[in-house]
Protein backbone atom coordinates (compact mmCIF):
# COMPACT_ATOMS: atom_id res chain seq x y z
CA UNK A 1 0.00 0.00 0.00
CA UNK A 2 1.46 3.35 -1.05
CA UNK A 3 2.79 6.21 1.81
CA UNK A 4 0.89 9.22 2.76
CA UNK A 5 1.47 12.01 0.89
CA UNK A 6 1.53 15.67 0.49
CA UNK A 7 -0.71 16.97 -1.87
CA UNK A 8 -0.45 20.18 -3.45
CA UNK A 9 -2.45 22.73 -6.24
CA UNK A 10 -1.17 20.13 -9.16
CA UNK A 11 -3.65 17.68 -7.66
CA UNK A 12 -6.82 19.75 -7.21
CA UNK A 13 -8.05 18.12 -10.12
CA UNK A 14 -8.17 14.99 -9.26
CA UNK A 15 -8.97 16.06 -5.25
CA UNK A 16 -11.81 17.62 -6.68
CA UNK A 17 -12.99 14.42 -8.66
CA UNK A 18 -12.68 12.23 -5.54
CA UNK A 19 -13.89 14.68 -3.16
CA UNK A 20 -17.20 14.91 -5.12
CA UNK A 21 -17.20 11.15 -5.56
CA UNK A 22 -17.01 10.41 -2.02
CA UNK A 23 -19.92 12.91 -0.81
CA UNK A 24 -22.42 11.55 -3.03
CA UNK A 25 -22.90 9.32 -0.17
CA UNK A 26 -23.03 11.39 2.45
CA UNK A 27 -25.01 14.09 0.16
CA UNK A 28 -27.44 11.21 -0.09
CA UNK A 29 -27.76 9.91 3.52
CA UNK A 30 -28.32 13.44 4.79
CA UNK A 31 -31.04 14.83 1.72
CA UNK A 32 -28.29 17.54 1.24
CA UNK A 33 -27.06 17.90 -2.01
CA UNK A 34 -25.38 21.45 -1.20
CA UNK A 35 -23.17 20.32 0.61
CA UNK A 36 -19.95 22.56 0.57
CA UNK A 37 -17.95 19.35 -0.47
CA UNK A 38 -20.12 19.29 -3.68
CA UNK A 39 -20.54 22.54 -4.67
CA UNK A 40 -16.73 23.55 -4.27
CA UNK A 41 -14.96 24.80 -7.23
CA UNK A 42 -11.49 24.19 -8.32
CA UNK A 43 -10.60 28.02 -8.50
CA UNK A 44 -11.76 28.10 -4.79
CA UNK A 45 -10.38 24.53 -4.23
CA UNK A 46 -6.49 25.88 -5.53
CA UNK A 47 -6.99 29.42 -3.22
CA UNK A 48 -7.64 26.44 -0.18
CA UNK A 49 -4.80 24.56 -0.81
CA UNK A 50 -2.64 27.69 -1.45
CA UNK A 51 -3.64 28.76 2.32
CA UNK A 52 -0.35 28.51 4.40
CA UNK A 53 -1.93 27.03 7.61
CA UNK A 54 -4.12 23.93 5.05
CA UNK A 55 -1.72 20.57 4.13
CA UNK A 56 -3.78 18.32 1.83
CA UNK A 57 -2.64 15.20 2.44
CA UNK A 58 -3.60 11.84 0.04
CA UNK A 59 -2.90 8.41 -0.67
CA UNK A 60 -1.85 6.95 -4.25
CA UNK A 61 -2.54 3.77 -5.76
CA UNK A 62 -0.29 3.89 -8.74
CA UNK A 63 -1.13 7.60 -10.73
CA UNK A 64 -4.83 7.21 -9.00
CA UNK A 65 -5.66 9.26 -5.49
CA UNK A 66 -7.71 7.31 -3.97
CA UNK A 67 -8.05 8.49 -0.64
CA UNK A 68 -7.40 12.47 1.08
CA UNK A 69 -8.14 14.60 3.60
CA UNK A 70 -7.31 18.23 4.39
CA UNK A 71 -5.50 19.84 8.10
CA UNK A 72 -6.16 23.11 8.85
CA UNK A 73 -4.18 24.34 11.72
CA UNK A 74 -5.22 27.21 13.63
CA UNK A 75 -2.99 27.07 16.97
CA UNK A 76 -3.07 24.11 19.46
CA UNK A 77 -5.76 22.65 17.05
CA UNK A 78 -5.72 21.08 14.07
CA UNK A 79 -9.01 20.53 11.99
CA UNK A 80 -9.94 17.42 9.99
CA UNK A 81 -11.46 18.21 6.56
CA UNK A 82 -12.67 16.72 3.83
CA UNK A 83 -11.83 12.87 4.44
CA UNK A 84 -12.51 11.15 1.45
CA UNK A 85 -12.16 7.70 0.18
CA UNK A 86 -13.00 6.15 -3.46
CA UNK A 87 -16.22 4.84 -2.90
CA UNK A 88 -14.66 1.03 -4.19
CA UNK A 89 -12.01 1.33 -2.00
CA UNK A 90 -14.02 2.29 0.84
CA UNK A 91 -14.23 0.15 4.30
CA UNK A 92 -10.26 -1.04 3.64
CA UNK A 93 -8.76 1.11 5.62
CA UNK A 94 -7.31 3.82 3.70
CA UNK A 95 -9.23 6.54 6.37
CA UNK A 96 -8.05 4.93 9.04
CA UNK A 97 -4.14 5.15 7.75
CA UNK A 98 -4.79 9.16 6.85
CA UNK A 99 -6.20 9.94 10.49
CA UNK A 100 -3.51 7.88 11.71
CA UNK A 101 -1.22 9.77 9.96
CA UNK A 102 -2.70 13.32 10.86
CA UNK A 103 0.53 13.22 14.34
CA UNK A 104 2.95 13.43 12.30
CA UNK A 105 1.95 15.97 9.59
CA UNK A 106 0.91 18.68 12.44
CA UNK A 107 3.47 21.18 14.27
CA UNK A 108 4.50 19.96 17.74
CA UNK A 109 2.15 22.97 19.00
CA UNK A 110 -1.15 21.03 18.38
CA UNK A 111 -2.30 19.46 21.05
CA UNK A 112 -6.01 18.91 19.96
CA UNK A 113 -7.52 17.42 16.66
CA UNK A 114 -10.97 18.47 15.46
CA UNK A 115 -13.39 16.80 12.58
CA UNK A 116 -17.08 16.77 12.63
CA UNK A 117 -19.65 14.59 10.10
CA UNK A 118 -23.39 14.65 9.87
CA UNK A 119 -25.12 12.95 12.20
CA UNK A 120 -26.18 10.19 9.65
CA UNK A 121 -22.91 9.59 8.76
CA UNK A 122 -22.73 6.44 11.70
CA UNK A 123 -19.87 4.58 9.78
CA UNK A 124 -18.08 7.61 10.22
CA UNK A 125 -18.71 8.49 13.62
CA UNK A 126 -17.70 4.60 14.51
CA UNK A 127 -14.54 5.01 12.80
CA UNK A 128 -13.83 8.27 14.63
CA UNK A 129 -14.58 6.94 17.82
CA UNK A 130 -12.59 3.68 17.09
CA UNK A 131 -9.38 5.61 16.31
CA UNK A 132 -10.01 7.80 19.98
CA UNK A 133 -12.44 10.81 19.15
CA UNK A 134 -15.25 11.88 21.58
CA UNK A 135 -18.29 14.06 20.63
CA UNK A 136 -18.39 17.60 22.01
CA UNK A 137 -20.87 19.56 20.24
CA UNK A 138 -23.72 19.38 17.88
CA UNK A 139 -24.80 21.87 15.56
CA UNK A 140 -27.87 22.06 13.62
CA UNK A 141 -28.15 22.97 10.01
CA UNK A 142 -31.43 22.43 9.26
CA UNK A 143 -33.05 19.13 8.89
CA UNK A 144 -29.86 17.58 10.58
CA UNK A 145 -27.11 17.88 13.11
CA UNK A 146 -23.30 18.20 12.58
CA UNK A 147 -21.37 16.05 15.07
CA UNK A 148 -18.09 17.54 16.04
CA UNK A 149 -15.54 15.05 17.63
CA UNK A 150 -11.88 15.56 18.83
CA UNK A 151 -9.02 14.00 20.33
CA UNK A 152 -6.08 14.60 22.35
CA UNK A 153 -2.57 14.27 20.63
CA UNK A 154 0.47 13.62 23.39
CA UNK A 155 3.44 14.51 21.47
Amino acid sequence: MADVSRLGVDDAGELLTLQRAAYVTEAQLHHDLTLPALTQSVDDLVAELELPHVTALGIKLGARLVAALRLSVHGEVAEVGRLTVVPDLQGRGLGSRLLAAVDDWVPPSVTRVELFTGEHSVANIRLYERKGFVEFKRENVGSYDLVFLARTIVH
